[in-house]
């Protein structure tokens, strides 16, 4: 049982193995980089599933990292113009959105349900 999701813009696949489940990001260039494996043993697929776009948000934060006390080079993305805090220690802005592009935390392919 596999199930497929997209959070920040990047591509994930919840795969059944056994009685746990492994995350792996799916690249653009067709590689694969595991998140983790043998997690949520013993969880419905549903449950799995809810658990691993948890832990996902978790581990990639949407935001920007502003290392100070550089205030008099702000970075540039897009239009945003950042500066950075006038400190000795990186920084990180997080905001409430679930992708850096704006486009909204989507399912490709949701998991099927249990028939236990």
């Amino acid at each position: 049982m596999m199930a497929t999701f997209v959070y920040n813009d990047q591509a994930f696949s919840l795969l059944a193995t056994g009685n746990a489940w492994d995350i792996t990001r799916n690249m653009t260039d067709g590689g694969t980089a595991q998140v983790g494996t043998g997690l949520f043993r013993g969880l419905s697929a549903d449950e799995a599933f809810l658990r691993a776009r948890t832990l996902v948000k978790s581990i990639y934060p949407v935001g920007i990292k502003v290392v100070g006390p550089d205030v008099t080079h702000p970075a540039l993305i897009g239009d945003l113009k950042i500066i950075g805090p006038n400190v000795a220690h990186p920084n990180f802005i997080n905001w409430d959105k679930d992708s850096t592009s704006f486009q909204s935390d989507r399912h490709i392919n949701k998991p099927l349900q249990d028939k236990s």
